[in-house]
């Protein structure tokens, strides 16, 4: 996932801003980690450098 997106995405819940928490990434990709939501705490997984918005929910916050 690149980098230069990050400015531009938002919680698909509340539409809350996103801290991201990446455990493998370069210069301009991110490769592994989450986006985790500031406002709900809904966390979303990144796996292979693609965000999974879609299984957000109370078990993975």
């Amino acid at each position: 996932m690149n980098k230069e997106i990050l400015d531009i995405l938002a919680c698909p819940q509340c539409k809350g801003d996103l801290k991201i928490n990446s455990t493998k990434e370069n210069k301009t990709e991110i490769f592994e980690g989450q986006f985790i939501c500031e406002a709900c705490g809904l966390s979303f997984p990144i796996k292979n450098g693609i965000p999974n918005f879609l299984s957000g929910g109370p078990e993975n916050s």
